[in-house]
């Protein structure tokens, strides 16, 4: 059985769902005509920073907090009129993950190229967690 290399699932997302710019995104979402929605995990958002204004939605969650018939749906993902756009730490997670909520049939998902490397380094507000408040083991 041949393995299909995680490159090959990514290009084919992104062949099947909406790829955003970095610029674009933020502006649609100043603009409020979309949702930023980071998947990275808890982890990475404590390393590296959040965006300012975005969702926090774990990849492992993200189709059950869309799903409307789910115990875990999130109603900040209910709004069919609201682009939904999603990203990781570079862009390959959230094309996964867009075209996962695209073969449910939701509309209106698109995922930044390049993600959060992308939207730092095109001038994104970055909120970082203070280093006195982190745990330490």
């Amino acid at each position: 059985m041949a393995i299909t290399p995680i490159k090959e699932l990514v290009d084919r997302a992104n062949a099947q769902v909406d790829v955003w710019q970095a610029e674009k995104a933020l502006a649609e979402h100043g603009g409020g005509g979309a949702v930023l929605v980071d998947i990275r995990d808890v982890r990475e958002l404590d390393r590296e920073g959040r965006v300012e204004g975005a969702v926090h939605a774990p990849r492992g969650m993200l189709e059950f907090w869309f799903d409307p018939s789910s115990p875990y749906y999130r109603e900040v993902f209910g709004n069919s009129e609201t682009t939904y756009v999603l990203f990781c730490a570079a862009g390959w997670r959230s094309a996964l993950a867009a075209k996962a909520l695209d073969d449910m049939g939701f509309e209106n998902i698109a995922h930044i190229d390049g993600g959060f490397g992308a939207l730092k380094a095109a001038g994104a507000a970055i909120t970082v967690k203070d280093d006195k408040a982190k745990k330490r083991f």
